[in-house]
């Protein structure tokens, strides 16, 4: 039986995570009739889409991390809360938390997604993903830790697989990954070291799919392979994969499988939501769909739970086209925005707003002067969508003064090639390279600088 929303003189409002769809739909309660608790288990809202400018040194956790007490200081009826949600009780109202409880008139739950290694969980140590700081941060570790000791390894086969990249998932984050790599290859190390040429790196990007940037139109997708194909990236579409060891990765393309030796695996391939959903779902009977988002109504409510609102990574909203919403952030801020005038419009006894998605488009940057963009009315690529992907992006940051040091810092990067976040910190340490020769006799070993046809720098030439 569906229940009507409950309200009390001081309407309650719990917002469960500070990212891009939790935090809007606090700040769109700023004016509204109604106390708002915002809980998340870290102290900052992150920009997650510049997560791979960390992992590559160009950027640190801080240009793109800020406070959500120092966001929210002057938003009187918010009081920002550090804690990890173990519990829902949809019946009585309650949020659980590891050390209290917290009681809601309406609930807003935002938690986001974490990687989806697609039933292969032990993968997750072997090949970290970019979710959080700690990922950036480990994901930069291994790449620079993969050149210190390529420099002091003596064995040349042993050097080329600690040079070797493997990038899992031709998405934007992958695709801008590859990018990025290209260029500390290139030009950010090209000076540093004195045993090796880091520009012999060979950087490989594995996609499932039959293109790069699915998300994309073909003619784009085609582009955006060719930039990276020139910076030296070999892209292997129509290829799965298969294992992923210490020193080595499993591919499958065309009935066969492949090893390539590499110690480094880089995961950009899939994303599951939040296992909040999981609690929600078991508390309220909601579906979940394959991913583990949970199915929500047109109004991004809950069946039978209208004061219960799921948005973002956590929502699978199919009322919109054939396929549900993206999990991307400009569609987690326009239902987190939604979401707000809605409680807004409750609360004041007003006829409710209906949620309407407005598709602004897609971006995605490939590497220096290079970008595509997507508008359904124009598309572009090339220097001028590199351009619009900066101003983009510049501009959704929420913190000014984060926009500032990321915008001085670009212009740093862009001006020397310097990377200047190069540190390799966390507890993070390279296998013992002893065993890196060791691949199973029964797999056929990709020689060294053959991937896919031909060794990187030799790909180059080709191009030029």
């Amino acid at each position: 039986m569906t229940r009507t929303p409950m309200f009390s003189q001081q309407h309650q409002v719990v917002v469960i995570g500070g990212g891009f769809g939790g935090l809007h739909a606090v700040q769109g309660l700023r004016r509204a009739p109604v106390e708002v608790k915002l809980i998340d288990k870290r102290n900052f809202h992150l920009f997650q889409p510049l997560l791979y400018q960390v992992a590559s040194g160009a950027l640190s956790p801080a240009n793109i991390a800020a406070p959500l007490r120092q966001i929210l200081s002057r938003q009187a009826n918010c009081q920002v809360m550090m804690g990890e949600v173990v519990g829902i009780d949809a019946v009585h109202r309650r949020v659980d938390l590891t050390d209290g409880e917290v009681h809601y008139d309406t609930l807003v739950l935002a938690a986001g997604a974490t990687h989806s290694y697609f039933g292969n969980d032990h993968w997750g140590h072997l090949a970290p993903g970019l979710k959080t700081v700690e990922d950036a941060t480990e994901m930069r570790a291994r790449i620079l830790t993969a050149f210190e000791w390529a420099e002091l390894e003596t064995d040349s086969e042993i050097r080329r697989r600690l040079l070797t990249f493997v990038i899992v998932g031709a998405g934007p984050t992958g695709v801008e990954l590859a990018g990025a790599l290209a260029e500390i290859s290139h030009r950010s190390l090209k000076d540093d070291f004195r045993t090796i040429d880091p520009a012999e790196s060979q950087i490989m990007l594995v996609e499932a799919a039959d293109r790069v940037l699915t998300p994309f139109p073909p003619a784009l997708s085609a582009k955006a392979q060719a930039s990276l194909e020139r910076l030296g990236v070999t892209v292997r579409c129509k290829t799965s994969v298969a294992d992923v060891a210490a020193d080595h990765v499993v591919l499958k393309f065309d009935g066969q499988t492949e090893v390539v030796p590499t110690q480094t695996v880089l995961w950009a391939a899939g994303v599951r939501a939040s296992p909040l959903a999981k609690i929600v779902a078991a508390s309220t009977g909601a579906q979940m769909d394959r991913a583990g988002r949970v199915i929500v109504e047109r109004d991004l409510s809950l069946p039978g739970f209208p004061e219960i609102f799921v948005i973002g990574d956590m929502a699978n909203y199919g009322h919109h086209g054939e396929r549900p919403l993206p999990g991307v952030a400009p569609v987690a801020i326009q239902e987190g925005q939604f979401v707000a005038r809605l409680i807004d419009s409750r609360v004041r006894e007003k006829p409710a707003p209906v949620f309407k998605y407005h598709d602004r488009g897609n971006l995605a940057t490939i590497g220096r002067w290079s970008a595509v963009a997507d508008f359904q009315w124009l598309q572009m690529s090339g220097f001028f969508a590199w351009v619009l992907w900066l101003v983009v992006h510049l501009l959704n940051i929420i913190s000014f003064r984060n926009r500032v040091l990321v915008l001085i810092q670009w212009g740093w990067n862009f001006l020397s090639s310097d990377r200047s976040a190069r540190l390799i910190t966390g507890e993070y340490r390279p296998p013992d390279v002893s065993y890196l020769g060791r691949i199973p006799p029964d797999q056929e070993v990709a020689p060294a600088g053959r991937i896919e046809g031909s060794g990187r720098i030799e790909n180059a030439a080709a191009k030029e």
